[in-house]
């Protein structure tokens, strides 16, 4: 016990602690664009470009919807490893329960409203005639799996918070591997065409949740049980709601920067347009494993909380940014190197090969500067210091604009990609910048007994 009266439970983070959730996550992560390519191939087997088109309207769609959804997950994973951190096993069912909950009742909040929805998504989206009907046909059955989905959420929130990789790895691939499989069965065989691949992604989310919960349940001790007033004990409830508005906040700013970019990128016609996507292709594939090393230091930087322990929390910042600065260091050399080769395979189109070898230089380096982000995003998740997230995922939104109104008239389509990695690079310098203070404030002076709870900034 410190001086405080708060419970230390010193712990040593290592790479392989590191690697156990980040190595499970990339590839579970991975598994979604294989998921996606089938579905497209399923429908592009049919023949009928309607069904394509109708296929990729409404997965847009069902995207912003579930996205937005998905500060579920992130709040669940570092509620989850505070409390794991503090050896609260008590606590720990409760935020599951309580994100569960939550969830489950946003779902079916979804499927109610989801006429509504998909009149505003087809507004803004503005569908052809034949392409509006095969919309309407994947949207209505797919948005009956929401409260699954979002179940699913809260359990990989769960498991992730616990450090359980592989666990996470296994769900989604029992997710995602019974879609594919569903897909190619109800779709192609059985002829079901864009209905079946809406059927099996249903199905595969309906069937991760009873596996999930199922894991979960099986692995509480029943003696910790909490009652449910506990789960529902309001401060703990607007704790972890207030959590998730500040991560929604942010995940929109996010997404709102990338549709700038898009819709500047339009501004110069189809074939840079077109480029941009193509390289846009670079940072995703960094993103899958950014994204797993950022839930490591979720798990990591949560439980050091938990747990009152600067030199765990401080050395899960350390191992994490070593592995994420490196493996993207790698990313941005491999890109440099055969980045002209990757846009060949990507498109056949020699116009947009041209336009992008052009711009290929900035896209290569959207890994490097993106890996700080991801990570302060995992440790500022861990910690749950949500709060700062979303303010300096704002001030950051603004700086983007503004260089994106000075640079873009300037150099053009260079401008615009410049303003991107600018964009990038201050999520993350701000997020890092903090740091030290928000340590201090949470842990103390160095030396020093941690500060009592009352005193502590979590959100």
């Amino acid at each position: 016990m410190t001086s405080t009266g708060l419970e230390q439970r010193p712990f040593t983070v290592t790479h392989r602690m590191v690697l156990s959730i980040a190595v499970p996550m990339t590839f579970a992560y991975l598994t979604t664009p294989l998921l996606g390519f089938v579905d497209m191939a399923v429908i592009g087997q049919l023949g009928v470009p309607a069904l394509i088109g109708g296929l990729a309207v409404g997965a847009i769609i069902l995207d912003l919807v579930f996205t937005t959804f998905n500060f579920l997950r992130a709040a669940t994973t570092g509620l989850v490893a505070q409390a794991f951190g503090r050896g609260d096993e008590t606590e720990e069912q409760a935020v599951f329960w309580r994100s569960l909950m939550i969830g489950l009742a946003s779902g079916l909040a979804i499927i109610v409203l989801s006429p509504l929805v998909l009149r505003l998504g087809l507004w803004v989206m503005a569908p052809g005639e034949s392409v509006l009907e095969a919309t309407q046909i994947y949207f209505t059955i797919r948005i009956l799996s929401a409260p699954a989905s979002l179940a699913n959420y809260a359990v990989l929130g769960f498991v992730l918070g616990r450090g359980q990789g592989v666990a996470g790895l296994l769900l989604q691939t029992l997710i995602n591997g019974i879609n594919i499989g569903l897909s190619i069965w109800l779709g192609l065989v059985l002829g079901w065409g864009i209905a079946g691949v809406a059927w099996a992604t249903v199905t595969g989310e309906l069937v991760g949740m009873i596996v999930g919960l199922s894991y979960v349940y099986s692995r509480f001790d029943t003696a910790r049980q909490p009652s449910w007033k506990r789960v529902f004990e309001k401060s703990a409830v607007m704790k972890l709601m207030s959590l998730n508005r500040d991560i929604m906040i942010r995940s929109f700013a996010l997404l709102i920067a990338f549709a700038l970019f898009v819709r500047q990128g339009a501004q110069f016609g189809p074939v840079t347009l077109a480029a941009n996507a193509v390289l846009m292709n670079f940072f995703m594939v960094a993103g899958y494993y950014l994204d797993g090393f950022a839930n490591a230091a979720e798990q990591l930087a949560g439980r050091a909380i938990g747990a009152n322990h600067r030199p765990a929390f401080e050395r899960a910042v350390r191992l994490s940014l070593f592995w994420g600065i490196g493996l993207a260091g790698l990313t941005t050399l491999f890109f440099l190197i055969f980045g002209s080769a990757v846009v060949d395979f990507i498109t056949t189109s020699e116009d947009v090969r041209m336009a992008s070898r052009h711009y290929l230089v900035w896209a290569a380096f959207t890994a490097l500067a993106g890996v700080l982000a991801f990570e302060m995003d995992g440790v500022f998740i861990g910690a749950t210091w949500s709060r700062d997230m979303r303010n300096m995922m704002l001030l950051s939104l603004v700086i983007y604009v503004l260089l994106i109104v000075l640079l873009v008239p300037l150099w053009g389509n260079h401008g615009l990609w410049v303003a991107l990695l600018a964009f990038l690079g201050l999520r993350g310098f701000t997020l890092f910048a903090i740091l030290p203070r928000r340590t201090g404030q949470y842990f103390g002076p160095v030396g020093q007994p941690s500060r009592k709870s009352s005193d502590r900034l979590v959100l």
